[in-house]
């Protein structure tokens, strides 16, 4: 059964393959880290604002309930949901985006990209046996953590990656699930944290259709809006993520054979089985518009982007003028891997409190 195939034997264990492949995730060094790196807004700002962390927790609650409903794969949607950020650099795509222009400045057309960095990660960087490189997780925990949703089918991966995960059909199911409950979640988070920041407020969301609805639901319960209403953001958030995830299950059960779908090759041609109805997908496009403009570029958030990009920039400089600041685990990579390679992965390893002390540390002046 292609969901029980392994890289390397594992002896007996009572847990099931994709409850292992989510225990080994969870105890990893990438994932504690992700309790400090940025969401949208930076981890020091406060202690209410969502982190990686916070975030890929959402996710993981939001995608088992749904496989669970489906009759899926729990444990495997739960495994690639909690692992899908662990790519992520510092200070949310403002660094990812930094790191991909400094790789390919200094030679390296591939760049960075945060998707494949999460499968690096798990495949390569994390090192947790002396035998091999990796957390050993199953076929299908890194098909999904590689794929999401769709054909993966990149110019920079290896001959031998297209063979082993056939990049040209979607992943399974439970990726796919994952793939919109991130969605479901970053949209609602974002919504919660922004308002609660003070930089959007629910009158400009009105211009969404899908906000709309939700407002009235909300209103039905007699509860009234109000900006700074922490019981109304608290019922609004919980009806938003009802809302998608009721009629998610109401497009994708007829779709969905739960007996088949993991020995399943979904082709690419063919339309993803997890979804929306036209006329939603048509709505989440327009609110996702609008949080880009209202939310995701607001001058204050602009504004600590910077900060963050310009540390990401000073550290990638600084590291290439002298090696010996890498840590052991990173500097004995050096002797097999190109440098500007080993520097890219160890920034995009950090914190954005790590990344912003070592900034200040080696040019001596706060951020």
């Amino acid at each position: 059964m292609r969901a029980d195939a392994r890289f390397h034997a594992s002896s007996c264990d009572f847990r099931s393959p994709f409850d292992r492949d989510r225990d080994r995730i969870i105890h990893s060094g990438s994932f504690r880290k992700l309790e400090y790196k940025t969401q949208v807004f930076l981890n020091h700002e406060g202690d209410f604002f969502r982190t990686r962390l916070t975030h890929s927790l959402e996710v993981s609650q939001i995608a088992r309930s749904i496989a669970k409903s489906l009759h899926l794969q729990e444990s495997l949607a739960e495994a690639i949901a909690l692992a899908h950020d662990l790519g992520h650099t510092p200070f949310g795509h403002i660094g990812g985006d930094t790191l991909d222009r400094c790789l390919k400045d200094n030679g390296f057309p591939n760049g960075f990209e945060h998707n494949y960095q999460s499968f690096r990660v798990v495949t390569f960087l994390e090192k947790k046996y002396k035998q091999f490189n990796g957390l050993n997780l199953t076929f299908a925990t890194l098909e999904g953590i590689l794929k999401h949703s769709y054909p993966y089918a990149k110019k920079f991966l290896h001959a031998n990656i297209d063979t082993q995960f056939n990049l040209s059909t979607h992943p399974s199911i439970e990726a796919m699930i994952v793939d919109r409950a991130d969605e479901i979640a970053y949209m609602s988070h974002d919504i919660d944290d922004g308002i609660h920041a003070g930089l959007i407020s629910f009158e400009t969301l009105k211009q969404s259709d899908l906000i709309q609805e939700i407002l009235h639901k909300v209103e039905a319960e007699g509860i009234h809006i109000k900006e700074g209403d922490e019981m109304f953001r608290y019922r609004f958030s919980s009806h938003f993520i009802n809302h998608l995830v009721y009629s998610l299950l109401a497009y994708s059960k007829k779709n969905i054979d739960s007996t088949a779908v993991l020995s399943a090759v979904i082709p690419s041609s063919e339309p993803l089985p997890v979804g929306f109805e036209r006329d939603l997908e048509r709505d989440i496009k327009q609110l996702k518009k609008i949080l880009h403009q209202e939310l995701y570029q607001h001058k204050n958030i602009v504004r600590k982007m910077f900060s963050g990009k310009q540390a990401i920039i000073g550290l990638y400089a600084a590291l290439n003028d002298e090696p010996k600041l890498l840590p052991q685990y990173f500097y004995r990579q050096l002797a097999s891997r190109h440098q500007h390679r080993v520097i890219a992965d160890y920034i995009a390893s950090m914190s954005d409190r790590y990344a912003m002390k070592l900034h200040n540390e080696l040019y001596g002046r706060v951020l």
